[in-house]
């Protein structure tokens, strides 16, 4: 599995933050930002030690001076592909021409992934991370879904494991173009032998519960059987219209439901009623000009709401947390703090996590400084590469 990174040993103060989100409404303004302005924090062995005030900050081993810029959580991408080798720029320029996506389009994905070595993936995985990581993201999941052979799935998800905790097995992404004549076989395989290749990778299952891939039922015996070998379930559900994936999100208590582009009455309904995380994908709906889901209406019911990249070379292929948080508030109907919250905290839970996405003590060190006041100028500054500084586990990488 992932190895650890290094951890700072020093004790470091940040100070002379002009806001810091603490994403803990017991600290601050008492707001689910948690803000504190005029802060500091304290970090400890990589961990948050201390935050509050910054003419209240103890003594420290190291100090650094943010000189009135806000400081935010690490950014959790809960949703991501990026094993893969390829690139689909075909695709993209014809479908701003007027193609519209299909799920069909992950085949080319797949040919080029099961041509590439080990150490080309790896490659291609690491330069993605680091873009990440530039921009603010400290956590993220990964998944397989790109080579749909009992070999390559293995072999990504073990590349995979090497650089993050949350790994995904996604065998079901598509049915296997090897069985394109048989699904039900292709289910028999991602259930079998596939799944015990890859379970000792991977700390979660998925499916692509969806039109051009795989239906109700189908999804539901390939969650259950990852759920019986201790996996635990996600689920691609209503991206390109309705159906049954959120209702079997809930039903197998998946940690997640990730699109929700389309969703009745009752979708909306199950997840407010359950611990199933809606986890919006905005990137999809900019790069295929697709509807966008409604944040406003899921959040107005009471469902928790995470914001993701789905980063990957065919729907999404953007790494920037701080993009998707400006289409949220631009064109999903979230505020400025509901962006960020829903991209931090609201990563976390759709993780399952309590150590990231929040900056109280406790919490593992993971934030960014941006160069800027507020987080609001996140959305309000599209575009802007406002993340100057970026620590994890205390040690700053960026």
């Amino acid at each position: 599995m992932a190895e650890a990174p290094a951890v700072n040993t020093a004790t470091t103060l940040i100070t002379h933050i002009a806001n810091l989100v603490t994403n803990d409404p017991s600290l601050g303004d008492g707001s689910p930002l948690g803000l504190i302005q005029d802060a500091a924090l304290a970090i400890d062995a990589g961990r948050i030690a201390w935050v509050g005030a910054a003419d209240e900050a103890p003594a420290t081993d190291e100090v650094f001076d943010a000189a009135g810029r806000a400081v935010i959580p690490g950014f959790v991408d809960s949703h991501s592909h990026l094993v893969f080798a390829g690139d689909r720029t075909a695709e993209f320029n014809a479908r701003m021409s007027g193609r519209s996506y299909s799920a069909g389009g992950i085949r080319t994905t797949v040919a080029a992934t099961r041509a590439a070595s080990d150490e080309a993936l790896e490659a291609n995985l690491l330069r993605h991370l680091a873009e990440a990581r530039r921009q603010g993201t400290t956590t993220f999941e990964t998944k397989s879904g790109y080579g749909l052979t009992v070999e390559d799935e293995a072999r990504a998800l073990r590349i995979a494991a090497a650089h993050t905790e949350e790994v995904t097995y996604l065998g079901a992404h598509i049915v296997s173009p090897d069985y394109a004549e048989d699904p039900a076989a292709y289910v028999d395989l991602v259930t079998g032998p596939m799944l015990e290749a890859c379970a000792p990778y991977a700390r979660w299952i998925d499916v692509f519960c969806e039109r051009g891939a795989f239906d109700g039922d189908q999804a539901r015996a390939i969650l259950t059987a990852g759920k019986a070998r201790g996996l635990l379930p996600r689920v691609h559900a209503n991206q390109l219209g309705f159906g049954p994936g959120v209702q079997l999100a809930v039903e197998l208590q998946a940690a997640s439901a990730d699109h929700c582009t389309y969703l009745t009455d009752a979708d909306v309904d199950a997840l407010a009623n359950s611990e199933t995380v809606a986890t919006l994908l905005p990137g999809a709906e900019f790069s295929t000009r697709a509807q966008w889901p409604d944040a406003r209406r899921i959040l107005d019911a009471g469902a928790t709401v995470a914001l993701s990249t789905d980063c990957n070379p065919g729907s999404s292929y953007t790494s920037s947390m701080p993009f998707c948080i400006a289409l949220a508030v631009r064109d999903m109907g979230m505020t400025p703090d509901e962006a960020l919250w829903a991209a931090t905290a609201g990563g976390a839970r759709a993780l399952r996590r309590t150590d990231v996405g929040r900056l109280a003590p406790g919490a593992r060190a993971d934030l960014a400084l941006l160069d800027a006041p507020s987080h609001v100028h996140l959305a309000y500054r599209p575009g802007v590469p406002l993340v100057e500084a970026v620590w994890q586990r205390g040690l700053r990488v960026s």
